[in-house]
């Protein structure tokens, strides 16, 4: 058994509430942690205590929600095998579709936030695969469940069920009806709530910000999470590089962040073409290829694909996909 396993499984009998409603389905709303979470939200956000217990009572504990999220997590792939989930034919097939579909849109976003369109369109390729596979766990379930039966990341998931509730209390939606992840992430960019509030922009202009059923809408606020986040236009993401000798081992590590300069850089051995300004910052990365070790530099703009998933591997994957796709529209 896991320790994650075993987390919940002690919980889970030291609140015979919870066994008991687990058995029923539901959750018992006189639960001291779920009536605390109740108290909050009626003064902090003058919720109205009876429709609010309504939602909940609809809520129900998913022992699947927590089978997912206790599971361990797979063991990192070298970056050829990963690569190759996302560099398909179908997804760059798709994304050239989705381009066509929704270049107006696509444009329009890169215009006002100065992020590229194949980047919007790559990251939402990533996600969801345009739209086809957005997830199909109630998203009031999953954020209850892990709010209040998931022990390691309650306080984490009781503030997305805030920020959820606050979120479709805005947006004038039912929030027993909204699908998503079982980590409670939604619509094609599976944004989670805080960012949905955060980010998410009514960019089709209907007095709506529809993650689910509008593409416009997802284009939007995947532009606009990207230039909060710092994107540079115009700026390079990320170069493959030649490294000498054994010096640059000392300079990687696990930071994404831009730390390095390009002097400190060549001064350890990296080989950086094309690049005249000394002071630039990257970060240097060793990733496993097919046939050995590739070096990459990551500027600046590379860092803000990590905000949205903090992996080299995913931003390397966004990126590429993004390249395959504006040159399959060219």
């Amino acid at each position: 058994m896991t320790l994650k396993r075993y987390l919940v499984l002690f919980f889970l009998l030291l609140n015979p509430a919870v066994i008991l409603s687990a058995n029923t389905g539901g959750f018992d709303l006189q639960d001291k942690n779920i009536q605390s979470f109740i108290g909050d939200m009626t003064k902090k956000h003058k919720f109205d205590r009876h429709k609010l217990e309504a939602i909940l009572g609809q809520a129900h504990i998913q022992q699947s929600i927590l089978d997912a999220i206790a599971r361990p997590a797979e063991q990192v792939k070298p970056w050829y095998e990963y690569r190759s989930i996302f560099l398909t034919r179908d997804r760059i097939r798709g994304g050239v579709d989705f381009w066509k579909k929704n270049q107006q849109a696509l444009q329009a976003a890169q215009k006002k936030y100065q992020v590229p369109a194949y980047i919007i369109t790559a990251i939402i390729g990533v996600e969801t695969r345009y739209g086809r596979h957005i997830g199909s766990y109630s998203v009031l379930d999953s954020l209850a469940t892990l709010a209040f039966a998931y022990p390691p990341r309650s306080r984490f998931f009781r503030s997305e069920l805030e920020q959820f509730l606050l979120m479709t209390r805005e947006e004038k939606i039912d929030p027993t009806k909204q699908l998503g992840s079982y980590a409670g992430a939604m619509g094609m960019p599976q944004f989670i709530a805080s960012s949905f509030r955060s980010y998410a922009v009514d960019f089709d202009n209907n007095g709506h910000r529809d993650l689910w059923n509008s593409p416009t809408d997802a284009i939007g606020s995947v532009a606009n999470y990207f230039h909060r986040h710092g994107w540079q236009y115009g700026q390079p993401v990320v170069q493959r590089v030649e490294v000498q000798g054994d010096a640059y081992r000392k300079l990687l590590g696990d930071d994404l962040k831009p730390s390095l300069t390009i002097a400190q850089l060549r001064k350890s051995g990296v080989v950086i073409p094309n690049v005249a300004d000394d002071q630039k910052k990257a970060v240097l990365l060793e990733l496993e290829g097919k046939s050995g070790p590739e070096y990459w530099l990551a500027w600046r703009n590379f860092y803000v694909i990590t905000r949205y998933n903090h992996s080299a591997l995913y931003s390397l994957a966004v990126y590429q996909l993004s390249r395959e796709i504006m040159d399959a529209m060219k």
